[in-house]
C-alpha cells in the first residue's frame, strides 16, 4: 500500500494549523472517516488491523513523522502525530507558502472574495474558480493542476469569510448533489 499520499495529507494539515495557532512542539491528534482514509490509501485499507496500519506507515513514514499512534472507532480512525512529527513539519515546511498567504489574507479585514480569487489567480496557476449552492459554502477554488489538489470552499459569513479545504474525492462523496 502507498502511504505516500496520507503522510503528505497529515503533513499538509499540521502545517495549516501551526500557520493558523502558531508552532508548539506537541503531540497532534487527526481524525478521519473511512472513506477519507479509502480515498488516501485504497478500498484494501478496510481489511487492515491498526496495528498492521501504524507498522506499514512507521515504515513509510516514520523517519520524518515518528511513530504515529493509530486507533479505530468504528468507521473513525484517530492518528497522533509525536512531538517530533510536528517539529519536522515545521522546519521543513514554514517557508513561504500558498496558506500562509491565504491564512494572513483571510485574517485582514475587510477580506472579500475577490481578494481571494486575486491571490490563487496570483500564483500563475491555471485554477478553477465557482460559485456553489450549498448550505455550507458559497464558492469553490482549486488548482487545476500542480502539487496543491485541494478543494478550497469559502463562505463569506458577512463580517469574515472562513473556509475549509477537502480532497476532491472527499468533496465529492459531501457535496455530490451540486455537481454538474
Amino acid at each position: 500500500m502507498d502511504y505516500s499520499r496520507l503522510e503528505k495529507g497529515i503533513m499538509d494539515f499540521i502545517q495549516e494549523e501551526q500557520v493558523k495557532l502558531g508552532y508548539r512542539k506537541e503531540k497532534i491528534r487527526l481524525y478521519y472517516p473511512l472513506s477519507s482514509l479509502k480515498h488516501f490509501l485504497g478500498e484494501e485499507v478496510s481489511g487492515k488491523s491498526t496495528e498492521e496500519l501504524e507498522k506499514e506507515f512507521y515504515e513509510a513514514a516514520g523517519i520524518r513523522l515518528g511513530r504515529v499512534e493509530i486507533s479505530r472507532n468504528k468507521d473513525r480512525f484517530c492518528f497522533v502525530v509525536p512531538e517530533e512529527g510536528a517539529e519536522y513539519v515545521h522546519g521543513k515546511r514554514s517557508g513561504n507558502s500558498f496558506i500562509k498567504k491565504l491564512v494572513a489574507l483571510l485574517q485582514t479585514h475587510p477580506c472579500t472574495i475577490e481578494d481571494i480569487h486575486k491571490l490563487f489567480l496570483g500564483t500563475g496557476e491555471k485554477i478553477h474558480f465557482e460559485k456553489i449552492e450549498t448550505e455550507d459554502f458559497d464558492y469553490l477554488i482549486y488548482f487545476e493542476s500542480g502539487e496543491d489538489s485541494y478543494y478550497y470552499c469559502f463562505k463569506d459569513e458577512g463580517c469574515h469569510i472562513i473556509y475549509h479545504r477537502f480532497m476532491p474525492e472527499d468533496y465529492r462523496d459531501l457535496f455530490s448533489d451540486n455537481i454538474e
